[in-house]
């Protein structure tokens, strides 16, 4: 139950932060940014892990957070410029 609620608040996090620094307003509520964060954090963590070939690791990062934030910005980007 704790590793569902840190999940979801960590989303939260990412999310906020990638709405922030992604240049443009981004309108969402706040399930769809917990979804991007989540999102990101699992893109940033994937692309970790092909470039290391490394299984995923458990611990606070901050090169992860930072990580997460630019892999939810990436998302942003292709929601906005992709999806139609």
């Amino acid at each position: 139950m704790f590793y569902i609620l840190s999940m979801i608040l960590s989303g939260l996090f990412v999310g906020a932060f990638a709405r922030l620094f992604y240049p443009g307003v981004v309108p969402m509520g706040i399930g769809h940014t917990i979804v991007l964060g989540i999102g990101g954090s699992l893109l940033a963590g994937l692309a970790a892990s092909l470039r290391d070939g490394s299984p995923w690791r458990d611990g606070f990062s901050r090169a992860g957070c930072i990580a997460s934030v630019l892999g939810a910005m990436l998302l942003i980007f292709i929601g906005r410029h992709f999806a139609g």
